[in-house]
């Protein structure tokens, strides 16, 4: 079906899946629409973020999930708000030192997170940083990451890990 739009024959792909042609679009809705606008994919990110980052249940946080044409990665733009201005060099320097992160911030030689060079490996590629121009003290980045290695199951482990190794989480031995 796509071989038939690149030849010309068809002006948009067949589609039996999606509620509209996934190749050669991008279609910024997964899962079913709530009453609050937000689509259940956009709310499980946002409560998973929340559980995941220890924040509160009333944290601002806010995304649209947008399915794309891609083997196997996820990806998202983030834009993180600060109390205080924002470091760029002190935050690329966290992100090169941070566990189960690969830091692809070259511009210059073209160099960012994409779904192509994520997919097979279990670090998840940022780049992209900079400060925000549309708020005060916020940082803007784009991450990639391989969602069939570096899942919710392999987050849930490597937290655990670290639970465990920091006392937080005992076992009933202890």
């Amino acid at each position: 079906v796509t071989r038939s739009v690149l030849a010309g024959e068809r002006d948009v792909a067949e589609n039996k899946i999606f509620a509209h042609p996934l190749p050669f679009n991008v279609i910024p809705h997964i899962d079913k629409f709530q009453e609050n606008g937000y689509t259940k994919e956009e709310m499980k990110v946002t409560w998973e973020t929340r559980k995941i980052c220890g924040l509160a249940d009333d944290f601002p946080v806010s995304c649209t999930a947008v399915r794309i044409p891609t083997s196997r990665a996820h990806s998202e733009s983030i834009v993180a708000l600060f109390e205080n201005p924002v470091d760029v060099a002190a935050a690329r320097k966290a992100l090169e030192e941070a566990p189960g992160v690969k830091l692809v911030d070259n511009v210059d030689k073209l160099e960012y997170p994409m779904p192509i060079t994520a997919t097979g490996q279990y670090d998840i590629e940022v780049g992209r940083l900079r400060e925000n121009i549309a708020f005060d003290n916020a940082l803007e980045f784009f991450v990639c990451g391989d969602q069939l290695l570096r899942g919710a199951a392999l987050n849930a482990v490597i937290v655990g890990e670290a639970m465990i190794e920091n006392g937080a989480l005992k076992t009933k031995a202890d």
